[in-house]
Parts: structure tokens; C-alpha cells; sequence
């Protein structure tokens, strides 16, 4: 008897599915980080120098920021808080701090020490650690909406907290310029692509 089209249809809906899965090793092998879209997310993204003045959407920014809220931290106290500046006003004090390459936004991420699971070990503090993965998770975001971005480090803690009163009562841990790269400057570096082979990074025991 002959199979109706649609069980025909079905099996080989199947034999495609089987083929597909039996592809999949070659297909990682094709690329230098395997098939998957975020590997490339996280080869693109570079620190930016110099950036534009064309101004971060409303919903790039509010997807960003939803991703720093879904970033897990050390038994979910989520000591960590965002400020953004965006204002002209805002971002003129700022800058009198650092430039921040012209970024037209910038997120002050912050953390209380007093709000943060304590390891009983050690009594090391994880409010630190929790306030870096939100802002990486902040940073891939940006990344993949289309937008440059740095993570800057080297800044004052007290001087922001002294020109933004209402961060006083929070250690600023660190610093997130997004926005558009400026023509001809907001290029990675001969830096960038510079890393450690594997074999000095990884040991297995």
C-alpha cells in the first residue's frame, strides 16, 4: 500500500533531522568558535576609544539595561544598582571626572557591600563579583544591538560619588560607555586580538 503524502512528508522530515544532528560536529568544525551566535558576539566586541554623538535608542538601552537585572549574583541578594547618565547635565559632570571617550550614554554600576552574600570560609564579600557580571551581561548586550562600548576602570570611586549625591550610600565599581563608534577612531586596538594561547590558560587536574 502506498504511504499518504503526508506520512511521506513526515518521514522525511525525519531522515532530514537525523542528517542535520549527524552535521552538526562538521559544522563546528567550519568555524573558529563553533556555530553558535554568541561565540561571535563575544569575538566582536571590542573596547571603544571614541564614539559618536548619535544618541543610544530607547529600546537598546532599556534591553540593556534588562539584561544587567537578569544577571545572576551570590545567593540572588543582587546587591548591585545602575545609574545611567544621559543628560547633558549629567554627562558634563561626569566628564569632568573622565571623558569617557564622548560616549552620549554612560552606566555607573555600583554595589553595597551590606547587601551581599558573605562566604563563611574566608568572609570574602561577593558584591564585587556580582556588580562585573551584571556589567558584562550589560556589555554583550550592547554588543549585540550594534553598539561600541568600554568598560572603564581607571577613575576616581569618590569623586562620582561626591559630584551624584544619590550614589553616595554605593561603592562604584565601575564604568560602561555605550554608543556609536566615531569614524576612523573607535577602532579596536593592536591590542585586541591579543591573548593567551589555551594551553596557559587552561590545566586539567
Amino acid at each position: 500500500m502506498k504511504k499518504s503524502f503526508i506520512r511521506r512528508i513526515t518521514d522525511l522530515t525525519k531522515v532530514q533531522n537525523r542528517a542535520a544532528f549527524a552535521d552538526v560536529e562538521q559544522k563546528i568544525k567550519q568555524h573558529k568558535y563553533g556555530s553558535d551566535a554568541f561565540m561571535n558576539i563575544l569575538q566582536s566586541r571590542y573596547s571603544c576609544h571614541a564614539f559618536n554623538h548619535i544618541p543610544v535608542s530607547a529600546s537598546k538601552l532599556e534591553m540593556i539595561l534588562e539584561a544587567g537585572r537578569m544577571a545572576p549574583s551570590a545567593a540572588n541578594c543582587q546587591p548591585v544598582r545602575i545609574w545611567v547618565i544621559k543628560s547633558e547635565e549629567a554627562l558634563a559632570r561626569l566628564r569632568k571626572i573622565h571623558p569617557c571617550y564622548g560616549a552620549p550614554v554612560v552606566l555607573v554600576v555600583g554595589c553595597r557591600n551590606e547587601e551581599a552574600w558573605v562566604r563563611e570560609s574566608d568572609g570574602v564579600i561577593a558584591a564585587k563579583t556580582d556588580a562585573a557580571i551584571v556589567l558584562t551581561h550589560m556589555m554583550l548586550t550592547a554588543t549585540d544591538a550594534g553598539l561600541a562600548n568600554m568598560w572603564i576602570w581607571d577613575f576616581d570611586p569618590a569623586k562620582i560619588r561626591e559630584a551624584f549625591p544619590e550614589i553616595r550610600e554605593h561603592g562604584v565599581y565601575g564604568l560602561l560607555a555605550i554608543g556609536h563608534p566615531a569614524a576612523g577612531q573607535g577602532k579596536p586596538t593592536e591590542l585586541h586580538d591579543q591573548r593567551k594561547p589555551i594551553e596557559d590558560l587552561v590545566k586539567e587536574l
